[in-house]
């Protein structure tokens, strides 16, 4: 299809874009604001809001006892009140919301409210937590063969641990919600939200009415990752809340600090592992034991744990496989989704295991991971029972070992390593494969609205949601190619409950593949419509030359007889004529994904509808005196199908991959021994910058591919990039072990900072001597 810009490309440059904090609003509106707890457990013994309330500029000072509805927006399970009651369970947690005329009076507000606390012992890392049995909910378990006696039937077998660090979403547009009241109980809710029916939901159970009384709405986000999935409700609430006891419009945009501070993280992972293998690394028997770190409360934990476990494999068939996945409670914010929800944290286990079995037989790691990799006539049915269709690996891999002269390139690192003591180079290969769908069966449904107009002019309607990822841009470009009209005929609306109702979340990298689906049998109706009145038209005009709805053609702006094409009528013709004929040009479309089915008791199924593969081969030169890193090279081959948007398809793989380059390399998010987050702002949290792009940066889109099981045989792409950081990872893992010429094993964990290379470096140098 075609590669068009970003459609709202132009007015992000240009300062046009229209996000929630842009929206004009008059003198009435309300800043709303957050009071939080500053401590990471303790009991509230009492609130005093009486000073706050007389102070002048102040129209609302709300608790816990003040919200009509229902304290809670947890999205799962409640277990997470809106307000807190009796006590705080981590730094961050809302305790009052003020609505005042401006800022400053509402900070002035909070600094007249008086809590009394009570301390209380807080867990504040997953060790502790495990330690204290803080399990959220029973450990689950997913097994294929017997692992435990094929271990002992190995040749080798190496068992370890691996830790993986947090990572904050730092989206641009921090978590912002604007609430209009209307009409009665009415309330119109502008809220930077994944999730627009989620956000209604939690809203009307706060507020104690109906659903049909909230009306969400979005047009675009700053940015998400999936820290907009869930935790977008809790602004939404409190604005809700503060909208409703004043009478009045009410914004909530948090401050970046605040912002990092009370929302939730990727989940930190401790994973304790064994493998058994034989003289050429092929694995037989494989045991992870996944342990996250929930937070104060459940979330998303349970399902992001389901896909960690669900992705321990990677690209790899095990014969006998043991995963077992438990989520701890501690008492940080609660943590959420982020791109690749549990998927990254459960690939990176198996990363580790095949890195350390490589360095065990002292093979190119390469060629360990090749042998493993699921086959396409045998060996191609996972842990959990999915059968591994239009397998990719091979195809990548050899196109991929080729193009980036992966084995010169290794040759010539190793010449430099022994020529050089303080600098040392390090090159990876490594592979993804992501199975895409909700993992949570009945999610993977989509809606649309589409209506088009007399001058022949189109307004799509759908459940999904622009986070700069380029949905509504494809979704344009699927209606313009179904309809067979030209793109400047196409518009596609805000994002609104009231016109989309029951949407699930744009997460799970699915956008494209589900409401693409539902646009298209919108669409699909109304060619119905349309072409049965063009018959008619047609075999009236000219009776002696009769056609039939399967030769009606919508292309080129016209809607053309196949069997006559002299036969015509222009698009915008001929919607006049529908009008005038009493058809309806209006229709709502609808999809459900087939053939899955998930049984998440008994860990077996087809959760995913197909896999997305990619490969990336990085090489990093490692200051052995600083631990600094220099990202030298990454080439990057990823399949997305028939690509609906090239360019918005590389720019989603380049994103995705820096994006993972940030959480295994320069991203740790730091707390005190009290729960204080000590990293709450840009100076002090090191996303990616420029400097941290590789200087050579080759990417391409695996070409000939096309994907039966999605819309225009394209395939998903948000996720699976995030991945394909792994091989810098473990380049620089590849660097530290050749102080010690491989014959080490590096102490290393994720991320891999400055910090962890060093120590790493100086434990081998000890080894060695």
């Amino acid at each position: 299809m075609l590669n068009i810009p970003h459609d709202s490309a132009e007015k992000h440059v240009s300062g046009k874009s229209i996000y929630i904090d842009d929206i004009p609003m008059h003198s009435q509106i309300l800043h709303g604001h957050v009071m939080y707890s500053p401590h990471a457990h303790a009991k509230i013994k009492s609130i005093d809001i009486t000073e706050a309330q007389k102070l002048k500029g102040v129209h609302a000072v709300i608790t816990h006892k003040k919200i009509p509805g229902h304290n809670q927006m947890g999205p799962v399970v409640h277990d997470e009140p809106c307000l807190a009651a009796d006590k705080v369970i981590c730094v961050g947690q809302a305790i009052v919301i003020i609505a005042a005329e401006n800022e400053t009076i509402a900070r002035h507000a909070e600094s007249l409210i008086w809590i009394d606390y009570e301390i209380l012992p807080a867990i504040l890392d997953i060790r502790t937590a495990i330690k204290e049995n803080t399990l959220l909910a029973p450990a689950r378990t997913m097994r294929r063969g017997d692992a435990p006696s094929a271990m002992k039937d190995a040749k080798h077998v190496i068992s370890g641990e691996l830790e993986t660090g947090a990572q904050e979403h730092w989206y641009l547009e921090t978590q912002t919600c604007l609430c209009i009241p209307g009409e009665g109980k009415e309330i119109n809710v502008f809220s930077s939200t994944q999730h627009p029916s989620e956000t209604q939901a939690i809203i009307s159970e706060v507020l104690g009415i109906n659903k049909n009384e909230v009306v969400v709405e979005i047009r675009r986000m700053g940015g998400a990752f999936g820290g907009k999935e869930t935790q977008a409700n809790h602004c939404a609430a409190w604005a809700a809340l503060l909208c409703h006891a004043t009478g009045r419009p009410v914004k909530i945009r948090l401050f970046r600090d605040d912002d990092q501070k009370i929302t939730g993280k990727r989940h930190p992972f401790l994973i304790n592992y064994e493998a058994g293998f034989d003289d050429d690394g092929k694995i037989s028997s494989l045991i992870f034991e996944q342990n996250a770190d929930a937070g104060c409360a459940t979330d998303l934990s349970m399902a992001i744990l389901e896909r960690a476990m669900l992705h321990a494999d990677n690209s790899y068939y095990i014969p006998n496989m043991l995963v077992t996945g438990k989520a701890y409670k501690t008492n940080l914010p609660s943590n959420t989704a982020f791109r690749g929800f549990g998927g990254p944290q459960g690939m990176a286990g198996m990363e580790q295991v095949i890195d350390r079995i490589a360095r065990f037989l002292k093979k190119d790691p390469a060629e360990v991971r090749r042998i493993n990799f699921y086959g396409t006539e045998k060996n191609n049915i996972t842990h959990y029972g999915q059968t591994i269709e239009l397998n990719r690996l091979e195809l990548i891999f050899d196109q991929l070992y080729t193009s980036s002269e992966y084995e010169k390139r290794r040759k010539e690192i190793a010449e430099f390593n022994s020529k050089n003591d303080y600098y040392k180079k390090g090159i990876a290969f490594t592979p993804v494969k992501f199975g895409i769908s909700f993992t949570t069966s009945f999610l993977n449904q989509a809606g649309a609205l589409v209506n088009i107009y007399k001058d022949g002019t189109v307004l799509v309607n759908h459940g999904g949601t622009e986070m700069g990822q380029g949905l509504n841009t494809k979704i344009a470009q699927i209606a313009s190619a179904e309809l067979g009209v030209s793109l400047d005929r196409i518009k596609v609306n805000a994002t609104n409950t009231s016109k989309i109702p029951n949407t699930s979340a744009t997460a799970a990298s699915a956008g494209t593949d589900l409401n693409g689906m539902a646009v298209k049998n919108a669409i699909d109706q109304l060619k119905e419509r349309i072409a049965n009145l063009m018959v008619t038209e047609f075999n009236k005009r000219r009776p002696e030359k009769a056609t039939s709805v399967e030769h009606i053609v919508f292309e080129n702006n016209s809607i053309v007889d196949s069997l006559y094409p002299d036969r015509k009528i222009a698009f915008d013709e001929a919607m006049v004529l529908a009008n005038l004929n009493q058809v309806s040009l209006s229709a709502a479309g609808f999809y459900k994904t087939p053939g899955i089915g998930w049984d998440k008791v008994q860990g077996w199924g087809t959760p995913f509808n197909y896999f997305a593969f990619g490969m990336a081969v990085s090489e990093v030169l490692v200051d052995t005196l600083t631990g600094y890193v220099k990202h030298l090279r990454t080439d990057i081959l990823h399949d997305v199908g028939d690509s609906i948007n090239p360019g918005i398809d590389l720019g989603q793989v380049e994103g995705g991959f820096i994006q993972g380059l940030g959480w295994v390399t320069t991203e740790e998010v730091k707390w005190d021994s009290k729960g204080n987050l000590l990293n709450h702002s840009p100076d002090t949290y090191k996303i990616p910058s420029v400097q941290d792009i590789p200087q050579d940066f080759r990417v391409k889109l695996l070409q000939g591919v096309p994907n039966p099981k999605a819309i225009r045989k394209s395939k998903a792409v948000a996720e699976p990039p995030f991945m394909l950081a792994f091989s810098t990872w473990l380049a620089i893992k590849d660097a530290v072990s050749s102080v010690g010429n491989h014959e080490f094993e590096p102490m290393f964990k994720l991320p891999a900072t400055n910090e962890v290379i060093l120590l790493s470096i100086e434990d081998i140098k000890k080894k060695i001597k």
